[in-house]
């Protein structure tokens, strides 16, 4: 296992994009506009760490886009080119936080970390958690190696894979609703409990090298939907995402992966166009599995869907877009065969690696990196 608590000072860059935690008051509710030096100046430096602020853009997170989050991707790469840099710090919005998280440690592959932090009370409020967190998530990049892209909010620590927010208030906003914590954070000391578990990388996308989030891509990105199904559910929102445009889809089933006999020759129709479809479920927790029949997981599957395991509805659909740009950048072009077994490979995650031995200490560190 490797430490880093060596006495050396660690360099950690922060990336500012927005959120609660840089949000300010604007005469009728709360917005992002406060500059990442700002946010940097309420929260105190833990020691032997020094920082350098990047501020990239200044969105509330319900308005990210995939070309804000691709943006990030490639500036969280060019920050790591540079050797001298311990660490990244995304200060980032709550409301999509787990998407973003998602996307990056899809595509990461170095071996230090990158963490996400926010905020559930607006900058500046004399109880606001901002400090707090960004504190604690500072001393994490600052003291791992080898665990991937990490969320650290009130004191844990999670792996991106599967970290949902849970919370809409309460400052423990974020938890894997099918797993354990990876970790927690407090008293200058880091203590990770269990190895995360992570495919294979993917490559920088092409895309990443030249989105911009304030302007138009100029080639469009890959639709990618998320259809809901309910009581009463038919397929006239599958076949309107369909005649939009999507390329993929992620089905929100209920219970453990199930629709109906409708819905699933909607999925064959889609499939047999070269979409890709996965299903997840609108249950917060556990896997997704083939019981049913008569429009169930059974079916869904048959007709072409794959299952995501316990990824719900936002880290699915990051999952199926990674999908169609890692396939768009193959040479020979896009081929639908590949594209799936990719998303299958995304969905399914890696081998069970052995958990990480618990670690004490100032600033302890983690565990060998996962196979895949």
């Amino acid at each position: 296992m490797k430490r880093t608590n060596d006495g050396t000072p660690r360099r950690i860059v922060v990336i500012s994009t927005g959120g609660t935690i840089a949000s300010r008051w604007q005469g009728t509710g709360y917005a992002a506009d406060a500059s990442g030096d700002d946010v940097l100046a309420t929260a105190p430096l833990p020691e032997g760490v020094t920082v350098e602020v990047t501020d990239l853009f200044n969105v509330n997170s319900s308005r990210m886009t995939a070309a804000h989050q691709l943006a990030l991707l490639r500036t969280v790469h060019e920050t790591f080119a540079d050797p001298g840099v311990d660490g990244i710090v995304v200060t980032h919005g709550t409301d999509t936080l787990e998407e973003t998280a998602f996307l990056l440690d899809l595509h990461h592959t170095d071996a230090r970390p990158v963490v996400l932090t926010g905020a559930q009370r607006p900058f500046g409020t004399g109880d606001g958690d901002g400090p707090g967190n960004l504190y604690d998530a500072l001393q994490v990049a600052a003291s791992v190696r080898d665990l991937g892209v990490l969320v650290v909010f009130d004191g844990r620590v999670h792996a991106a894979r599967g970290t949902v927010k849970t919370q809409t208030l309460a400052a423990d906003a974020f938890s894997d609703p099918s797993a354990e914590r990876l970790g927690r954070v407090g008293f200058s000391r880091v203590d990770i409990e269990r190895q995360p578990e992570r495919p294979a990388p993917l490559p920088l996308p092409e895309a990443a090298r030249t989105a911009d989030p304030g302007t138009v891509p100029a080639v469009p990105l890959p639709r990618v939907d998320i259809v809901t199904h309910h009581s009463d559910g038919d397929p006239v929102l599958l076949e309107a995402a369909l005649t939009a445009g999507a390329r993929g889809i992620v089905l929100v089933a209920t219970g453990a992966g199930n629709a109906t006999p409708e819905i699933v020759r909607a999925v064959a129709g889609a499939v047999s166009r070269g979409v890709l479809v996965a299903v997840t479920t609108r249950v917060p927790a556990g896997p997704l599995a083939e019981i049913y029949t008569g429009g169930g997981a059974v079916d869904l599957v048959a007709a072409g869907a794959l299952l995501t395991g316990t990824l719900r509805a936002g880290q699915a659909r990051v999952a199926v877009l990674s999908a169609l740009l890692a396939d768009e950048d193959t040479a020979g072009g896009a081929d639908p065969a590949r594209r799936t077994a990719l998303l299958r490979r995304l969905l399914d995650g890696p081998v069970r690696a052995e958990p990480a031995l618990a670690t004490g200490g100032s600033r302890s560190a983690s565990a060998v990196a996962t196979r895949a």
